[in-house]
């Protein structure tokens, strides 16, 4: 059966780059703001462009936090992308200010300590043995980041499946944490790398 997978529309990041790739893979895709439908999809994807408070507050304007939490209370999948990883988390720190995430992973989300910034384009990264995002890909496998601003710390469930990356600083690239997994890069800018991670986060619905 074909996974039906909703890509939370709250006026934020790469939607329709986002659903091709996610077609590409198999998935029924429907970009939406509808929390039934959210809430009822095999899969959500949460994507997130541009700054940490700007995307809550597009986020809380259609009670988008209130469905991530449900459907992860509830076991059901929410993969976040970008911005959309960094929301995950309970705080987000930029220019000095302090924002509120909808707290489903302890912990601050950062500027990156570099003398280039932002962390802008391909870069490999350190995955765990028994991932399931990124299985069947290479270790030197890379892929697309655009961002100043990440986890740098895990102090969230020790189970968690962590992958790391560097740029000057190492960051967390991905987390898979039961139903709920991010990336902190964009699969659906990251050719047939992405799409093979986006096909094992699918086949998993």
């Amino acid at each position: 059966m074909t996974a039906r997978v909703v890509i939370l529309d709250y006026g934020s990041g790469n939607l329709r780059s986002a659903q091709r790739a996610l077609e590409r893979v198999g998935a029924d895709v429907e970009v939406t703001a509808d929390a039934d439908a959210a809430m009822n999809a095999d899969g959500l994807v949460v994507p997130g462009v541009g700054a940490f408070e700007a995307c809550m507050v597009g986020l809380r304007k259609i009670g988008g936090e209130k469905i991530i939490a449900d459907r992860v209370a509830a076991g059901r999948p929410v993969l976040g992308v970008c911005v959309g990883m960094q929301i995950l988390f309970a705080r987000g720190v930029e220019f000095g200010v302090e924002s509120a995430g909808c707290g489903l992973w302890p912990g601050s989300v950062i500027r990156l300590d570099a003398p280039v910034i932002p962390h802008m384009g391909w870069n490999v990264v350190d995955a765990p043995a028994n991932t399931r995002l990124f299985k069947g890909l290479d270790p030197g496998t890379r892929f697309y980041f655009v961002h100043s601003y990440a986890a740098q710390q895990w102090e969230g469930n020790p189970d968690a499946l962590l992958t790391w990356s560097t740029h000057t600083v190492p960051f967390l690239a991905a987390v898979e944490d039961g139903p709920l997994s991010a990336t902190q890069f964009h699969p659906e800018k990251s050719g047939d790398a992405g799409a093979s991670l986006l096909g094992n986060w699918v086949e998993g619905l």
